[in-house]
């Protein structure tokens, strides 16, 4: 079972901090894990990837805006890297600890979820 992670970092909020426009404070982050070897059944009976999703939010420190990225000019790469940073690489390796697992329990379940009617 090989992993693949994706991160979605696309929607932030923003305001105006030290007379920096648009200036990105807060990230809501989407992490998905999908497993390139092994499908699953969708409700509708299909086979598809076997993949698991984690999402919040994080805060950024805007504290220092000495390197401040107009917000026409941020990448989805910029805000990543931001995100990863903020989260530290322990809390990162501990949610993709948990996708993997959730999608081992998908791949090898027992129970199905289906819908009536």
């Amino acid at each position: 079972m090989a992993i693949n992670y994706t991160w979605n970092v696309s929607t932030v909020d923003v305001k105006e901090i030290d007379s920096n426009a648009d200036t990105v404070f807060n990230v809501h982050w989407r992490l998905i894990g999908t497993d390139d070897t092994n499908t699953v059944k969708d409700m509708s009976d299909n086979d598809v990837a076997a993949a698991a999703t984690v999402y919040g939010t994080q805060s950024l420190d805007t504290s220092d805006l000495s390197s401040f990225t107009a917000f026409a000019d941020l990448t989805v790469s910029d805000v990543q890297g931001w995100v990863e940073e903020a989260m530290g690489a322990d809390k990162i390796t501990e949610m993709k600890a948990g996708l993997d697992a959730n999608i081992a329990e998908l791949v090898t379940s027992t129970v199905q979820t289906k819908q009536v009617g």
